[in-house]
């Protein structure tokens, strides 16, 4: 539970923290009702794309070593899925933009110390618990090397940022158009040619085509 006043704020600003929700559409909710109409609010979290190449890793690693597979990366929301999550909480005007950021470590420790310091380690709750086997992580250090590393030798890890804007509905803001209510073409905007799809014209042809 977010400690929010309703209908007090009008800004919102949810930093960093969305991707470790168990239920983001409510804390999306909490955040539309602390909100005032035409009250915005801005989310910045970590996308789907995060740590892919420390996730496939340590996949291989743990299937070549214990012979199965168990969470070790926490599941994060992708991008398309995201600015269907704020009309889900009732806001308008929804915005979703990303910004990958690919940054080089020494290695896979190296990494994984850094995670330590940045708070996002594994808490999920079906993790695998019992003390690894010892092969598990310099293997996955290997694997990570061998399909991640660059030229100077420095693996690289992805954090995809994901940055959410929307708003509290007010009568003020702009409305969607009701399907065939325009009132000029887009092909005039574009000083292009519109043409109908369904019946496309073929090219001009000679006679001695």
């Amino acid at each position: 539970m977010l400690d929010l006043a309703p209908a007090a704020h009008d800004l919102v600003i949810h930093a960093l923290g969305l991707h470790w929700a168990e239920d983001p559409v409510g804390q999306l909710v909490q955040c539309r009702r602390a909100l005032r109409p035409d009250g915005l609010l801005m989310v910045a979290l970590l996308g789907g794309e995060t740590l892919q190449e420390l996730r496939h890793s340590l996949a291989e690693a743990e299937t070549q070593v214990m012979g199965g597979l168990s969470p070790r990366v926490a599941p994060m929301a992708e991008i398309r899925d995201l600015g269907g999550l704020l009309s889900r909480a009732g806001l308008s005007l929804p915005v979703a933009d990303r910004l990958p950021r690919r940054v080089t470590y020494e290695s896979l420790f190296h990494l994984i110390r850094d995670l330590r310091d940045m708070g996002e380690t594994n808490t999920l709750a079906t993790r695998h618990k019992a003390t690894p086997p010892r092969a598990l992580f310099p293997q996955a250090a290997q694997i990570y090397a061998r399909d991640h590393a660059g030229p100077d030798g420095r693996i690289t890890a992805t954090f995809e940022m994901i940055f959410l804007t929307a708003w509290a509905p007010h009568d003020s803001q702009q409305k969607p158009l009701r399907p065939g209510s325009a009132a000029a073409r887009l092909a005039e905007a574009l000083d292009t040619t519109e043409f109908d799809e369904t019946a496309r014209a073929l090219p001009a042809t000679t006679k001695d085509d």
